[in-house]
């Protein structure tokens, strides 16, 4: 029995130091240092396959469809999407929760009116304020583009703050930004992706051996940076959906927008360390302008965290507290 054995892993040892040696051996051939008639063909065959870089051109036409004077921008329909998404959001909510849809209709012209103002300003006043300074007249010219994230968020909450007071009493600010966290996320997705197609907001250069070559830019290659915060995003969607149904559709008041700021803006911080500068200002300096501009957003989701946790109030108004047993 122990013969057979010891012959089993003889065997065995002997097959592995073969397989070793053949491992040895083609990489010898792919590498070049074995002549022989067999090795140099399929080096001759493979080796440009390895040395290929992996490069993707980026040459997509902004414009999706163009009828006359008329233009639909992929960027727009990015930008609009989200919009639509979450009027439904919350028109589904609203007849779950037994809220008038009566003033939807004013919370969604809020929202896009607060998003634009606010990116527009932030992104002339933030970004660019010394061409700005020089042409007053250009803040205007919003078809030229330039919004900035940042703004659009705080122009965004200002408006649910404008909207929140036509509505009843247990609608209040916090209970329509926890409802807003979903349809929030899923926009920070389609405006990272709006950026991708319209090639800006484009990555540092990479080594060069990969990346993606923006031809409206440059031809260097660059880390798709919108693609990485959107995936981001993507993730922090997920979570969020998780949060919401875990909690029964009624999360304590401010936990989602909480969880929405903290995490979107952990990713924004994150992935600035592979944009280009996006302010000539910020040539040089240890952080991006948008990694300073995050902070403050950061710091006010993790109090919101906090607060939500501490002090649990349900969407009803009413703190949530387990119930008492009866007899």
């Amino acid at each position: 029995m122990r013969h057979a054995s010891r012959q089993v892993r003889f065997r065995l040892f002997r097959r592995l130091d073969l397989s070793v040696v053949r491992a040895e051996f083609i990489s010898d051939v792919f590498s070049g240092s074995v002549a022989s008639p067999a090795g140099d063909v399929i080096h001759a065959h493979l080796q440009p396959h390895f040395e290929k870089p992996m490069l993707i051109h980026w040459h997509i036409d902004p414009v999706l469809v163009s009828l006359g004077p008329l233009a639909i921008r992929w960027y727009g329909l990015l930008f609009a999407a989200p919009f639509l998404a979450g009027l439904s959001f919350f028109s589904r909510v609203f007849r779950e929760e037994g809220i008038p849809e009566t003033d939807l209709e004013r919370l969604l012209l809020y929202a896009v009116l607060g998003t634009v103002i606010g990116a527009r300003l932030a992104h002339c006043f933030v970004y660019d304020p010394a061409f700005y300074a020089a042409n007053p007249l250009k803040v205007f010219a919003i078809w030229e583009g330039g919004l900035a994230s940042h703004g659009g968020i705080a122009g965004l909450v200002c408006g649910f703050w404008l909207a929140a007071r036509k509505f009843s009493r247990r609608v209040g600010l916090l209970w329509l930004l926890d409802r807003l966290a979903l349809p929030g996320a899923l926009g920070a997705v389609c405006i990272r992706l709006g950026n991708f197609m319209n090639s800006e907001i484009v990555g540092v250069p990479t080594s060069g051996s990969w990346g993606v070559i923006f031809d409206q830019v440059d031809q260097i290659p660059r880390h798709p940076a919108q693609l990485y915060e959107a995936f981001g995003y993507l993730a922090v969607l997920c979570v969020l959906v998780f949060l919401y149904e875990r909690h029964g559709k009624r999360p304590p008041r401010g936990l989602l927008a909480g969880w929405l700021l903290t995490l979107v803006f952990a990713v924004r911080i994150g992935t600035e360390f592979v944009k280009a500068p996006q302010a000539a200002y910020e040539a040089g300096q240890a952080f991006s302008v948008g990694q300073y501009l995050s902070i403050p957003f950061l710091c006010l989701g993790i109090g919101l965290i906090w607060r939500a946790l501490r002090n649990p109030v349900v969407g009803s108004g009413h703190t949530s507290r387990p119930e008492r047993g009866r007899g």
